[in-house]
């Protein structure tokens, strides 16, 4: 088994906030390559969130997780996955209002970012469908339920 290791800072004083073996679970979860490699999880205000949304992604406003893959320059090896940056006010209102507790929203969100950085994502429908696909697979592996799943898929309606 690959080792991930898992370095977090936290910015913010707040009980929504899970403890660091569970975000290192996450993270290692999310985890795909065959080679270890090391993550920084940074933990922040909106006001933080909303910086960074605008420098590297020009859109206004905090966002739930940013990630950032680490790009080494030539000729040079480090086993760098790269930063993700979570908002802690952002993922707190979105579990309530998708009705989803915080463990399952911030799993979520952890896992999703660490598909960023191994080069997923969800720009068109295909590459939606394969990363959509994994998180579900992972989080049920880890205890959660299909974050992508309504209440009327769930009740079978």
């Amino acid at each position: 088994m690959n080792t991930l290791t898992v370095d977090i800072q936290n910015m913010v004083q707040s009980a929504d906030i899970p403890d660091e073996a569970s975000l290192s679970q996450w993270a290692n979860a999310g985890w795909q390559q065959p080679h270890d490699s090391e993550v920084t999880i940074r933990i922040v205000d909106a006001e933080e969130s909303a910086q960074l949304n605008s420098r590297y992604r020009g859109k206004d406003g905090p966002t739930n997780v940013l990630s950032f893959p680490f790009e080494a320059p030539a000729g040079i090896t480090v086993p760098l996955a790269g930063d993700l940056i979570i908002c802690v006010p952002v993922v707190t209102a979105e579990a309530r209002q998708q009705g989803k507790s915080l463990a399952a929203h911030w799993a979520h969100m952890v896992v999703h970012g660490m598909l960023h950085l191994q080069g997923f994502d969800h720009i068109n429908d295909t590459d939606a469908e394969v990363m959509e696909a994994l998180e579900i697979k992972l989080l049920e592996q880890l205890g959660f339920c299909n974050p992508y799943a309504t209440e009327e898929i769930v009740q079978g309606s």
